[in-house]
């Protein structure tokens, strides 16, 4: 439910320490702050340093579905910038968030030349290949109040606060379904 990855942190923090111009800053948001908005152009590529973010899809309808949680260590914009599109999704802090920013021309550079990276990436995709098709079997084989009582733990685990908005467009019902799950679960 949420995803990290340390190794892609670890590999990007000497990145930054070993720098010796501004290619990699330090950026932080606000807990509510978007990163990154569904159909606008990437400026930079992102790697979470701390905190926590929702990945979600806005329909036309205006409804939101979050895709996923994600914390320390996963990248953000990278295949918008391989593929020159636009965002796939919205990306928002839903805590105090820091992450590390990397120039576009920076981030096409280490493609080019960082083996470490690439495989780093390589990793990344095959890891959210797996995550997606193991999601869609989960909530193909589990009920709604099972996913429903993992989320519950996840948010009591990270300590964080979790909207009933939010839990809902994660479990892709309504607001009003949601308490209905809630209200039988006590």
């Amino acid at each position: 439910m949420l995803r990290t990855n340390q190794s892609f942190l670890s590999h990007l923090e000497e990145l930054y320490r070993k720098q010796t111009g501004e290619n990699i800053i330090l950026e932080s948001f606000s807990k509510g702050q978007k990163l990154l908005t569904q159909d606008h152009s990437v400026s930079k590529v992102m790697l979470i340093k701390e905190g926590i973010t929702k990945c979600y899809f806005e329909e036309e309808n205006g409804k939101e579905y979050i895709v996923e949680f994600l914390g320390s260590g996963e990248i953000l914009g990278e295949v918008e910038l391989i593929k020159n599109i636009p965002c796939l999704c919205g990306i928002e802090a839903l805590t105090e968030v820091e992450v590390y920013t990397i120039s576009l021309p920076y981030f096409n550079e280490l493609i080019q030349k960082d083996l470490i990276l690439n495989n780093l990436l390589l990793n990344s995709f095959a890891e959210r290949i797996i995550n997606t098709s193991s999601r869609a079997s989960y909530q193909q084989l589990y009920t709604v109040e099972h996913t429903l009582t993992q989320l519950l733990k996840m948010q009591s685990k990270q300590n964080i606060q979790i909207s009933k908005e939010d839990m809902a467009a994660y479990l892709g019902i309504t607001v009003r379904s949601l308490n209905r799950i809630l209200k039988d679960i006590k």
